[in-house]
């Protein structure tokens, strides 16, 4: 804690620096932007209520984006049958201002199975190490690099298929 800062201050802080980036690595998760801030919100609103234990204990960083990441994929688990059908028709509603990669990003993501869009999000959108991912996704080290080279085969595939234009003559 700073010298004189209170434990609402760390706190403040700690979510000012963090959240933005939790909620794009959820999101990127998720493919839902709503869920993705419902899930941050609800983990930082739970880590406050431990606020104490989880700085004793250290970084509460892992923390929070474990609980964040699990909420939201029980959500998309539970709403995956709307969510698809919504999708389905086109770019998502919450997402008109993203640019064309990243919509294309965003969708090649939601065609993976859960534990490699799990491990890119973690590996690749977090900057996680290999054994914190390991740690996080309770695998084993060789499992997160087995899911990260099947995840980036298939996002290379999906992310460089060309679309057919059909040519007037």
């Amino acid at each position: 804690m700073s010298p004189g800062a209170t434990p609402q201050d760390d706190f403040d802080e700690f979510y000012a620096v963090t959240a933005k980036r939790l909620v794009a690595a959820v999101y990127a998760v998720t493919g839902d932007l709503g869920e993705a801030e419902d899930a941050v919100q609800e983990a930082y609103a739970r880590a406050w209520q431990r606020w104490a234990k989880l700085t004793a204990e250290g970084d509460p960083t892992p923390w929070v984006r474990t609980v964040a990441l699990r909420l939201a994929v029980s959500t998309w688990r539970k709403t995956r049958n709307r969510v698809r059908a919504h999708f389905r028709y086109g770019v998502p509603a919450d997402a008109p201002a993203l640019a064309p990669d990243r919509v294309a990003l965003i969708a090649a993501l939601r065609e993976l199975g859960e534990e490699q869009r799990m491990a890119v999000v973690l590996h690749h959108l977090m900057d996680l190490p290999v054994e914190e991912v390991a740690r996080e996704t309770g695998v084993s080290n060789a499992a997160v690099r087995t899911r990260l080279s099947r995840a980036r085969k298939a996002l290379g595939d999906r992310l460089t298929e060309e679309e057919e234009v059909p040519l007037h003559g």
